[in-house]
């Protein structure tokens, strides 16, 4: 393995920390490129959990993938789309390094809670028109492939978790601004595939914020993959002892995951 890190966008404060596989010259498959997975743990836009960071990133890594983890802005610095602009970067970043072996046209988001609001952002309003205004994608390349999110925030109604969603939106509820990040709003035929999970007790980010997006995606024919688990809290990560929320009921998410992933980038050109 080797470990990298590289900042973003010169004064935003956020890093990405990378684990690339080293090339064995024995074995021929795959030597010259790894599918990717970036990571966007989750803290409501007010910090940035430990606990989905590296807990996720080695399991995607021990499958094949290279992995980034990205720290990205929070509190007062996570409006005017800072977040989005610096996962946008990170995409861009990494597809323009070739020394980092990484297949540009296989990159997944992986977030969780807040992180996954930030995620499926970039899955779904790579292109937004108010986000192009601050930030030249290139054409899209900060576009994801595919988009897993883990009991996400997605909505702005009655099931929104306020505080996420002010952080990211700088408004007060109720206040114009507030609703323009509801995701379940911003699908389209150019979203990016989707694998979802959650658990039905959560109540921190409700079930429904998993839902209305699961109708979104099902009304714009995108592909997707979602499991929705009876029990369990919010912020269970890899529901690992070594994540603090040991659930092997429920941790069977990163294999379904996995395979889900490794199935669509199969069948993407």
């Amino acid at each position: 393995m080797e470990l990298i890190t590289f900042q973003l966008l010169s004064g935003s404060g956020a890093s990405v920390t990378g684990y690339l596989h080293t090339p064995i010259w024995e074995m021929e498959v795959r030597r010259e490129q790894f599918p990717a997975v970036v990571v966007c743990p989750g803290g409501a836009y007010a910090m940035v959990s430990e606990r989905e960071a590296e807990p996720i990133a080695l399991p995607f890594f021990a499958k094949g993938y290279n992995v980034f983890v990205l720290t990205y802005s929070t509190g007062k610095k996570a409006k005017d789309f800072l977040p989005l602009r610096e996962l946008s970067e990170t995409l861009r970043t990494i597809r323009s390094r070739k020394e980092w072996r990484v297949d540009p046209e296989h990159i997944a988001v992986c977030g969780f809670s807040a992180g996954g609001h930030l995620a499926c952002s970039l899955g779904t309003m790579w292109d937004d028109p108010e986000l192009l205004k601050v930030y030249d994608n290139h054409g899209g390349e900060n576009r994801p492939n595919a988009m897993i999110l883990g009991y996400p925030v997605i909505t702005a109604d009655e099931f929104a978790h306020v505080e996420s969603i002010e952080n990211v939106s700088g408004c007060k509820q109720g206040t114009p601004g507030y609703q323009y990040f509801s995701l379940d709003q911003r699908v389209s035929e150019k979203t990016c595939p989707a694998f979802l999970w959650h658990t039905a007790e959560d109540d921190c980010v409700p079930v429904e914020n998993s839902l209305k997006l699961l109708l979104s995606l099902q009304k714009h024919k995108i592909p997707y993959e979602a499991h929705i688990f009876p029990t369990g809290w919010h912020g269970m990560s890899a529901c690992t002892e070594e994540s603090g929320s040991r659930d092997d009921y429920n941790a069977r998410w990163l294999d379904l995951a996995i395979t889900w992933l490794n199935r669509e980038f199969q069948h993407q050109p």
